[in-house]
């Protein structure tokens, strides 16, 4: 979560953004073929022109879902309906609207030409350009664009040229570490190259997601087990969440991933939880049991863990989450949202049939429908308001209401298969 009290500012030099161009192409210099020939493709020509154009196979994996007879029928089975839909379409034309030059985006969605910026709420980490612009892309990604197919393929591919510009070589990966989003940034950028590489085989993206993941494993606390703003740091529970899914979707896509690193985020996963791992804390254990963004994190990555449906830790959890609801109106809190109506969509049952509803509606009804802010939404709660600002909230409430078809559910008919979790 970019929480403004805790992002610090590293001590990481930031290069000088990339210079404007009056059309959307960004010019991938020789450093980002060296980059990928370090990560990987020794044996390959890295050629970015032919980015795209090496295969044309659509997903059959996880993220199958996304897109044709699959989306439509997961849309309708899990409570989706034509109003949800229209909503992420307007969510995500606002968030392409604000797509600078360069391929990338900022924050600060007042950055930029044109005079269609005005939304008010501009996030103030605008040095976190590679947060921003993977914050942006996971919802196209989600509704099943990618760089070779979709209504926004353009759009993708221009903003994962632009994250091929800013990677820098540590190690045996690849950082995405910046002022103003640490590891937060690089989390996101890998479930963005993650999830792209799923959906499309495409072996020039293999490079950046794989080392993404490299750097997630080495920057892991090897004490502790978790992540936080810097590498080998002493972890906190929202930071672990991200690079939890950035492995999940490493996993997805076939990438390598150290059984170790889920060993040891087990063991963070352990020291800050209680009642048999119901509930969660921050960095430490909850002093009570308590359904929030903590608690909803943790159920998710213990669910992507292996944990079964009927594990004592998320029985209690989910029934405590289920109580509680989602959070509704104009000062929901985005980051809860997302993670919970996971969790709750993999529950299934009951518990989804009563959570839906009740969240469907209110991102509908608290979406802007007029002028430049048409299809965003103001930030809500949560400690993500200054930092992300409308960037932020859009791409998070538009996510989770593309939570019926982004991923398949882990328990119940047409489940994931074992293969999937990160066991």
């Amino acid at each position: 979560e970019f929480e403004e009290s805790e992002l610090l500012e590293t001590e990481i030099s930031e290069e000088a953004p990339s210079e404007m161009t009056t059309e959307m192409e960004v010019s991938l210099p020789e450093a980002v073929v060296e980059l990928g020939n370090i990560v990987g493709l020794e044996d390959s020509t890295f050629d970015m022109a032919e980015m795209g154009q090496m295969s044309d196979a659509s997903s059959d994996n996880e993220t199958g879902s996304r897109s044709g007879d699959g989306k439509a029928q997961a849309l309708k089975k899990y409570g989706g309906n034509a109003s949800s839909e229209e909503a992420v379409e307007r969510a995500l034309k606002w968030i392409v609207d604000h797509q600078l030059p360069d391929g990338g985006w900022n924050f600060d969605h007042t950055v930029g030409p044109g005079d269609h910026r005005s939304s008010p709420d501009p996030g103030h980490h605008s040095q976190a350009r590679n947060g921003a612009t993977a914050m942006a892309l996971l919802p196209l990604l989600g509704y099943g664009n990618t760089h070779k197919t979709g209504t926004y393929k353009r759009q993708v591919e221009a903003g994962l040229k632009f994250l091929m510009t800013r990677g820098k070589p540590s190690g045996r990966g690849i950082s995405y570490l910046e002022p103003q989003g640490s590891m937060y940034s690089h989390g996101l950028v890998s479930i963005v190259f993650c999830e792209a590489f799923a959906m499309t085989k495409d072996p020039y993206l293999k490079p950046f997601a794989q080392g993404t993941i490299w750097f997630i494993e080495d920057a892991q606390d090897p004490n502790g087990g978790g992540w936080r703003y810097q590498p080998r740091q002493a972890g906190d529970t929202s930071a672990v969440g991200w690079q939890l899914m950035a492995l999940k979707s490493g996993k997805i896509g076939g990438l390598e991933i150290n059984p170790k690193t889920l060993k040891l985020a087990e063991k963070f996963l352990d020291s800050v939880s209680i009642d048999s791992g119901a509930f969660y804390g921050y960095a430490g254990p909850p002093g009570r049991p308590i359904a929030d963004a903590r608690t909803a994190i943790g159920l998710l990555c213990r669910m992507y863990m292996g944990w079964q449906k009927d594990a004592p830790g998320i029985v209690d959890g989910t029934e405590l989450m289920s109580k509680k609801g989602p959070d509704v109106g104009k000062t929901a809190n985005a980051y809860y949202n997302y993670y919970a109506s996971q969790v709750m969509k993999h529950i299934g049952g009951r518990q989804w049939k009563d959570w839906n509803p009740p969240m469907r509606d209110s991102l509908i009804a608290s979406q802007d429908k007029k002028g430049v802010s048409a299809g965003s939404w103001e930030p809500g709660g949560g400690h993500a308001d200054k930092a992300g600002g409308r960037l932020y909230q859009t791409s998070m409430n538009c996510m989770t209401l593309e939570v019926y078809y982004r991923y398949l559910p882990l328990y119940g008919d047409n489940a994931a298969d074992d293969e999937f979790r990160l066991e």
